[in-house]
């Protein structure tokens, strides 16, 4: 199989779905934008309910990913199976902290982020 062939068959296999991968990425990127407007930084922020929240969404897939293929979890019997079935999973958890986390700021900081002069 080519690489080709294997993009096709993707493509095809996402068809339905990019209009949901889309919607995806614009919250993501407007989350991150207005975030990051208010002075957001990612790692000078700390939210335990957010990482709990995107774990939570992540193992959540468990469940969801394979019934949106049509599928069922005692489907995925391979070690191939469970990579991609762990692969998703975590990309899934990483996509909920990138929206959940700067969320969780714009909800909880103030209106005016004072700037601390060096001393």
């Amino acid at each position: 199989m080519t690489i080709q062939s294997a993009l096709t068959i993707l493509m095809y296999a996402l068809a339905p779905f990019i209009w949901l991968i889309v919607a995806g990425l614009a919250v993501l990127v407007i989350v991150q934008v207005s975030a990051r407007l208010r002075g957001y930084r990612t790692l000078h922020y700390r939210c335990l309910g957010a990482n709990l929240a995107s774990l939570a969404v992540g193992l959540s897939g468990l469940w969801w990913i394979p019934a949106f293929t049509n599928s069922q979890l005692s489907y995925v019997a391979t070690a191939f199976d469970w990579v991609a079935m762990i692969g998703a999973i975590i990309g899934l958890t990483i996509a909920a902290w990138l929206v959940l986390h700067p969320l969780s700021y714009l909800v909880r900081a103030p209106r005016y982020v004072r700037v601390r002069e060096a001393p």
